[in-house]
């Protein structure tokens, strides 16, 4: 649903808001990468149907799919790179404490846009081996400190170069499983739930998507081979221009054999042991990794206090969207 806030006025003029994207882009790539210990590589914008490497998100969005002249052979823009990185890591001969981060640029054809959500995906997908010692908790949540702190920081350099910005966010981050979120709002439904605790602690990163919770329902959808359902969640902060929780990342230590074969089975997917990913996966010749994905567009529309993604990304917008956001002074790109 389509928020128009109240009294809205950009702090920053169209050509501002181009310089102020790149140099988001810039400095927070760079915090990240030191901070994690990534190497930057090129990514696919498509991968064939038959290798089984396309993210499927919550199993019901369609690819965008298209042939292939020389070969005959299906391919489909990818959904994310959580699949490939993977392989790649082990391809390219990473070690543990290494990691890469890439572009990853996806249409996602069945999205409903509003101000977040758009056609056009953008996000530095980012995976990093490590040893069955750090396949924890405690690891997890460190992770998601730096990459918060990385986020906070970007933000107050942002600052110093365009004084108009006055965005705040929170750098303490309040961790919480999705389970505990179910028993302290039961009556809600999972937004609403993700609405309260960000409203109360503004940096929140919620645990555990993607099995059933005691009411019989998942927090929300999460493919069942690749991120390891007990250890993996979402970065959530508190959007004071739309007054609501807004998600910039989706994490986590990636499935071994065990979580793989569980996740699998409790999905109904075991036929995708068929592939080479997961094989692989099974048999221990994929490297135990953690990674994520974090919005390029949705980080720049956070910090630069926008209220509409398509104020830092060029996409397709229902005329109505458009004239909407317009007379508001929304000025999409």
């Amino acid at each position: 649903m389509l928020i128009i806030p109240q009294d809205y006025k950009s702090a920053l003029s169209m050509r501002e808001t181009e310089a102020a994207i790149e140099i988001t882009r810039r400095k927070f790539q760079g915090s990240l990468s030191k901070t994690l210990n990534l190497s930057r590589i090129s990514a696919p914008l498509f991968v064939t149907r038959s290798s089984g490497i396309n993210d499927d998100l919550n199993g019901v969005e369609r690819p965008v799919e298209f042939d292939i002249k020389e070969s005959g052979e299906n391919a489909v823009i990818v959904h994310s790179l959580a699949k490939w990185k993977r392989m790649a890591l082990y391809r390219y001969g990473f070690g543990p404490g290494e990691g890469l981060v890439t572009d990853m640029n996806a249409i996602r054809r069945d999205e409903e846009t509003d101000n977040l959500h758009s056609l056009y995906v953008d996000q530095w997908d980012w995976e990093k081996i490590i040893t069955p010692e750090q396949r924890n908790e405690e690891y997890l949540y460190a992770a998601v400190r730096a990459i918060v702190g990385d986020i906070c920081g970007t933000l107050e350099h942002i600052k110093t170069v365009f004084p108009a910005v006055k965005t705040t966010l929170k750098n303490e981050v309040f961790f919480i499983t999705s389970e505990e979120l179910l028993q302290k709002y039961p009556g809600l439904t999972p937004s609403e739930r993700e609405y309260e605790i960000a409203k109360e602690h503004k940096t929140v990163f919620i645990r555990n998507i993607g099995g059933r919770l005691s009411d019989g329902r998942p927090h929300d959808g999460r493919a069942p081979d690749y991120d390891d359902w007990e250890l993996n969640g979402d970065i959530i902060f508190w959007n004071d221009v739309l007054k609501r929780q807004f998600e910039v990342s989706s994490m986590g230590i990636r499935v071994d054999a065990d979580s793989l074969k569980k996740q699998l089975e409790l999905s109904g997917h075991t036929d995708r042991m068929k592939y080479d990913y997961h094989r692989m996966i099974a048999d221990g010749t994929l490297p135990l990794t953690i990674g994520g994905g974090i919005g390029q567009s949705r980080l720049c529309m956070l910090l630069l206090g926008k209220a509409h993604i398509g104020e830092v990304q060029a996409s397709v917008w229902p005329e109505e969207e458009s004239e909407l956001c317009e007379k508001a002074g929304i000025h999409l790109l």
